[in-house]
Parts: structure tokens; sequence; C-alpha cells
């Protein structure tokens, strides 16, 4: 006779019905709910799935008082209906009135739920036996999924994605310009009504599991998470369907393993650690990624300084690649000794300055042409202030001393064609050639 599984394994076999159930059910919403939430999260109407969902407390609470059964499809019926008149009532108070749209989902928000919370305290002093359980749709009770409703959810996570796979197209466009969709002829109101739409159904099916309080983290959190990691939508779709189904698959594996787990708020405390690791490690968004760029930008400024300092002192004497000491550097461009010695080592690996016996330094012809562009870079933009902005020239360095690291080849030409291709700042000093036609390929630093 085999030994029996520990509970932590046990449930990867799927033996449990029960376990199945939630199992699926809460993939099903977690998936769902992240791609739909992506188009609401681009749209900047992450509140909306906020509003809707507290709106269909009273959806639920009138469709039990109307019916005195809570079948999943009545519960759903009302929900739905309630959600829709509360997105038709946000639409309204923002068309015809001076309310901005964060005000009227507040407004829609309190309001709803506020009537949700009335119906429900009525109807548990009312003394109807059936209505036990019905609190649930508070914070949700995922461990109460039956068959028909998973089988409900199914039906309804392969409408809605189906939907979005139809109109990826038109969904995509209303979302990033609006106002493009409509010059290009795409029915702009429409879409929006469907988006809509796909919204109230993805916080129905949700209600269940997660309850009205939670749904708005399952919707906005998975896309807030996936944006970290692309920059394309639909890359981002299915990274947000995959951090929420796998949100909904932990949050079931833990309220498995502890029976006084509640499963919706685990699945809420999944999404939102994955929304921190992303938010941490995400390449070139994250904080770290950041923190990497915002290093890498200031040792770069450094070494860009030091070579345009070591040109302009040696064009003085016309003979840019006349050898300094530490002490003229340092006398020319305010650093700390250990920075402008780090700084002057980097510039020594890159090649662009070399290093005397006497402890002198001087600029390669890599790092000449690198400063000599770096110095046209500089006066054509003090030339630019003071012709264009009517700036003294004596306040136009430090400017030209932060924008010359950041100028590239297109604004360069634009500078050029804008000042007729001068050849002296307002201090009359001269501006640099450019070294070759292509300067863009010029020695990275």
């Amino acid at each position: 006779m085999n030994a029996p599984l520990p509970p932590w394994l046990e449930f990867f076999t799927f033996s449990s019905a029960n376990a199945r159930l939630v199992f699926i059910g809460c993939v099903l919403l977690g998936l769902t709910a992240g791609v739909i939430g992506c188009f609401a999260f681009l749209r900047k109407r992450s509140l909306m799935g906020d509003a809707l969902a507290h709106a269909a407390l009273p959806g639920v609470c009138a469709a039990f008082l109307l019916t005195g059964t809570k079948e999943p499809i009545v519960i759903l019926v009302g929900a739905t209906l309630a959600c829709w008149l509360a997105a038709l009532s946000i639409d309204l108070i923002v068309r015809h009135t001076r309310c901005k749209e964060d005000s009227a989902l507040g407004m829609v928000l309190s309001v709803y739920f506020g009537v949700g919370i009335l119906l429900l305290t009525y109807i548990q002093r009312s003394g109807n036996a059936a209505q036990s359980g019905l609190n649930r749709f508070l914070f949700g009770q995922a461990a109460a999924m039956l068959h028909r409703d998973v089988w409900t959810f199914g039906i309804l996570s392969v409408l809605l994605l189906g939907t979005v796979a139809l109109a990826y197209k038109e969904f995509k466009v209303v979302s990033f310009d609006p106002q493009y969709a409509r010059t290009a002829g795409v029915p702009s109101r429409f879409i929006e009504t469907l988006l809509a739409t796909l919204i109230v159904l993805a916080v129905a099916i949700g209600l269940q599991a997660v309850g009205v309080v939670l749904m708005a983290a399952m919707l906005v959190t998975p896309a807030a998470a996936a944006r970290y990691w692309t920059h394309r939508l639909s890359t981002m779709l299915v990274l947000a369907g995959a951090f929420g189904a796998a949100s909904g698959a932990i949050g079931a594996y833990v309220s498995y393993l502890g029976p006084r787990m509640p499963t919706g708020p685990w699945m809420v405390v999944s999404i939102t650690s994955l929304f921190l690791l992303s938010l941490l490690f995400a390449p070139r968004r994250g904080v770290f990624a950041r923190i990497l760029q915002l290093r890498n930008t200031r040792k770069r400024t450094a070494m860009e300084n030091v070579v345009r300092t070591l040109y302009v002192l040696g064009e003085k004497e016309q003979r840019v690649n006349a050898a300094r000491t530490l002490a003229d550097l340092l006398k020319h461009r305010p650093m700390t000794l250990h920075a402008m010695d780090r700084t002057l080592a980097l510039l020594i690996d890159q090649g662009l300055v070399e290093e005397s016996l006497q402890g002198r330094y001087s600029l390669t012809e890599a790092g000449i042409e690198r400063a000599a562009h770096l110095t046209r870079i500089h006066r054509l933009w003090e030339l630019y202030l003071t012709r264009k902005l009517d700036l003294a020239p004596d306040h136009v360095h430090d400017d030209a001393d932060e924008i010359e690291h950041i100028i590239t080849p297109e604004l360069e030409a634009r500078l050029i064609a804008a000042l007729d291709n001068p050849d002296a700042d307002p201090h009359a000093s001269h501006i640099p050639a450019r070294a070759s036609e292509d300067i863009a390929k010029q020695v990275s630093l």
C-alpha cells in the first residue's frame, strides 16, 4: 500500500475535486482579468475597474431580492447590469457636468457601494434563510466554487479572450491614440463601449473568487507588472495574462495547504509580490536597471567633461594634445581627486587619454576627435541660446555644459541648419568642424 502524499505534493495530483475546481476557476479569473485589465491600464482608466467592482454589490443584492436565489447565472446577470449602470453613470457625469473623470469614478464608487451595503444589511436582517453566504461577494470565497461556476467562468473567459483576439488592432489604436483612431475611420465609440463591456464581464467573473473589494487589484496589478517588462502590447497582454494566472494558481495552492487561508486575498498578495519583483528587477524600467543607467550616465558625463577640459586647455595654446598634470585638470574641472583619478583611468582604458612618464595626461587622436565634437556641440548650443532666446553670452555656459552630453546627430544637424552653419560661438571662439561624415560613429564612451 502506497504511503499518502504530503499535502504540498498531493495538490498537484488534483485528486481533490474541490482543489481542482478552485485551481481552474482562479487561473481563469487571473488570466482573463490580466488581459482585459491591460486596456484599462493603458487608457489611464485603472480606477474604472475599482469603481465597477464596487458597483457590482448592489446588483448582486438586487438580483437576490428579486429572485430569492444565489444561482451563479442570476448573480452574474445582476452584477453585470449594475456594473453597466455604473459605467453609464460615469460617462454621463463626465460628459454633462464639469466634473473630471476621477471625480466621477469616486462618486460612482461611493454611491453604488453604499447602496450595496444598505441592501446587504437589509437582506441579512430580513430573516431569509437563503441569504446565508451572500456577504462572501465582498471578499470572495473561492472554496465555494461548483462545477457550474467553473463552466460559467470558462465560457465567459473564452468569450472575452476571443473578443480581444478578433478586435486586437482596433483595441490597440483606440488605447494608444484615440484621435488617430477617429480620423482613420475606426468606430471609437463602439470600441470603447466594447472595452467597457469586457471590463464589466471580467469584474463579474471575479466576484465569487476575489470579491468586490479586491477585484480591482486583479484588473490593474498584472498589467502594471507586465508594463515594466515590455513596450509591445502583444507581449504585455501575454505577460499580464501569465502573471494573473500564476497568482490564481498560487492563491489556490496556499488555500489548499492552509484551510483557513482565503484564496482571494492570497491571489492579491501573489500578484502584488510579482509587481514588486517587476518594479525592482525588470530590465530597462526596473529600479535597479534605472540606478545602473544613472550610474553609467554620470560616469560617461565625467569622462566627457575631462576630455573636453583637456581639449579647451590645449586649444588656447594651439596644441590640443598638450600634456596636463592632475593639478591642472582639477583646477579647471571641479571634481574630487578620487573621481578625477578614476575617470582618467577609464579614459586610458578607452584609448582616449594617455599618461606620460612624468604623471601628465594628454589626449590621443581618438580623444581629440571626441573632445572636438563635444566642444562643437557646446558652442553650437551656446550660440543657439544667445541668438534664438536672446540670453546673454555669460549666462549660457552652464546650460551648454549639460546639454552637450545628450545632443543627438539629428539635433546637431537641426542646430546647424537653424544657425546657418556658423564658425564661431558667442564668445568668438572657433567652432570645430565635423571630423567625419558620420559623427555618430565616434568612439563610444
